[in-house]
């Protein structure tokens, strides 16, 4: 019999674009302060994190530019669509992610929002590097050459 999936976990958004643009180094998983109604927004599947990048100031940890749709229903106590949202994490992580970013040039690229086994708010963090154009070439020419050779070991052995 098949196992049933946790209905408390589940994938919110996702930045596809983020494993094309950045060399993922590391990631780490954080949480997210939330409004009740961007919980419930979120419940609903309405937001986007394409476009949103953290940043760590004043020795804490924030997300920048992400989307979440407003709630209907919360018409006094609503949200701001792209307002900044500060990121939790543990000391320990702030300050690699501190001295990635300043010392070492990589960016903090959200990579997946989603919901946890416990219904909490998560989000993942890539640690990256930016690919040049050539970078982004060479990635897509290794791809297209495991593709071609998985065919071929699928035509010798058949």
């Amino acid at each position: 019999m098949a196992e049933k999936s946790d209905p408390n976990s589940k994938m919110i958004a996702e930045n596809r674009r983020a494993r094309f643009d950045y060399a993922i180094e590391s990631d780490v998983e954080a949480g997210i302060i939330l409004l009740g109604s961007e919980v419930k927004s979120l419940r609903q599947g309405g937001s986007n994190i394409a476009e949103s990048y953290a940043s760590v100031e004043g020795g804490e940890l924030w997300l920048i530019n992400s989307y979440i749709a407003p709630y209907v229903r919360a018409k006094t106590f609503g949200h701001e669509e792209r307002r900044r949202r500060k990121l939790l994490v543990s000391r320990k992580e702030l300050a690699r992610l501190w001295s990635a970013t300043a010392r070492e040039g990589m960016t903090i690229v959200p990579m997946k929002l989603y919901f946890n086994e416990r219904g909490i708010v998560k989000l993942k963090l890539g640690v990256a590097k930016g690919k040049k154009l050539a970078d982004k070439r060479a990635t897509d020419a290794k791809r297209d050459w495991d593709r071609q050779k998985s065919r071929l070991l699928k035509q010798n052995r058949a």
